[in-house]
Formats: structure tokens, sequence, C-alpha cells
């Protein structure tokens, strides 16, 4: 039997609209193989129907596995305090996983292309367990283990969105500011709802706009 390896992924770190999701999957390391058979791979090159399939698979080839969803207050607070910032938000929640997968060996996709710096911070947060942490950038392409975790969080994250529209009855697309669809639905109800990045930019400059148009209305 190989060590337990873990891999950690995320999605959502980008959009304006709803939670980014961290996953954490550990399998025994002779079997990582077997999650390219059976067509793990990252989840950004997958079919949503294919994404949904390889959930339940991923599910049941792990040892382990945990899902943590972060809220958009949770976000603002990170991106918007003096002390903390979204890449240190990640870390802190990647190693509350590691820390109840407990890998002997853990590849995590980083979100700084200072992956030796990420590393070591994972590497603080995680001290006194004897583990050895990698960080590289597209982790979730190169590492299985780390593409079975990114299906994770992608269909977690996929799932969360739908849940916000039945909920409120309302279309906003993807979520992603780069979304056309998303970036109309912002600027007309940015302010009517709780599922916002309000420390995004996108969201910033929608308020500010339509602040800036309101006021132009009051002095005619």
């Amino acid at each position: 039997m190989g060590i337990a390896l873990g891999g950690i992924d995320e999605a959502g770190r980008g959009p304006v609209i709803g939670p980014m999701v961290i996953a954490g999957v550990v399998i025994d390391e002779a079997d990582s193989g077997k999650l390219r058979e059976l067509g793990i791979k990252d989840s950004k090159l997958l079919s949503r129907d294919e994404r949904e399939r390889l959930f339940n698979v991923v599910k049941d080839i792990a040892k382990d596995f945990v899902i943590e969803k972060i809220s958009p207050m949770e976000i603002d607070n990170a991106v918007e305090s003096d002390t903390n910032n979204l890449n240190k938000l990640e870390a802190a929640v990647s190693a509350s996983i590691i820390k109840r997968l407990k890998p002997q060996r853990v590849v995590l996709d980083s979100p700084s292309n200072n992956t030796s710096a990420y590393r070591q911070l994972i590497e603080r947060l995680t001290e006194g367990l004897k583990i050895e942490v990698v960080a590289e950038n597209k982790a979730d392409l190169n590492h299985p283990v780390v593409s079975a975790a990114s299906i994770l969080a992608k269909v977690t994250r996929d799932r969360e969105i739908e849940k916000l529209k039945r909920k409120y009855g309302v279309d906003f697309g993807s979520g992603y500011p780069s979304d056309p669809f998303t970036r109309a639905f912002l600027r007309e109800n940015y302010s009517k709802y709780p599922f916002f990045r309000k420390s995004w930019s996108s969201w910033k400059n929608a308020a500010q706009k339509k602040n800036q148009r309101s006021l132009s209305f009051f002095k005619r």
C-alpha cells in the first residue's frame, strides 16, 4: 500500500457572485493511475455532465475528502482586511482541510505565482504535522489527485450557484465579471442581493456608476 496522498484545489475564486469552494481529497498513492483511467482530469477540461458523473466516482475512490464553502462575506472580510487577503484565506482553509485529512504528502494548486512562498505558508499553518507539502501552478492539470479535488470543488460551486438562482428567482449567468449577462445583472441589482462580493472592483464600479447617475438626476 502506498502513502496517503492528498490533493487540494478551489473553484470560484474569480466570480463576483457566490461562494468560493475548496476541496481536498486523499487517496492511496497507488490509485493515482486509476484516477486517470477513470477519466479524472482538471474540471475545466470536462463538460458539466462529465463533472457530475465523476463527482461520485471521486468520492467512491477517495479514502477521504473534505469540501469547504467560503461565503462572499468571508471573502470580502479577507480581501478588505489590512492583515489578510484571498491567498491567505485560501491557505488557511486548505491547511484546515489538510489537518482533517492527514495525508503524508499533499499537492496544492497554488493561487500564487510564488509557489515557494505559498508552500512555506501552508507548512507554517500545518506545523507539527509530518506532511510533505508540494505547491504548484496548474497542479490540477498535472496531478490526478488535484484533478479529483478540482471536480469536487467545481461541481459543489455549480450546485451552490443553482441554489442561489432558485432561492431568489433570478438568473445572473455564470457569476463571473467577464460574463456580459452577469455584468448587466450586476449593474441593475448590485444592492438587492446578499450574494455579491462587494470587495470586487466590478461590484464597486457598478455601485459607483449607479450612485453617480442618481446624483446627476437630483442635480437637474
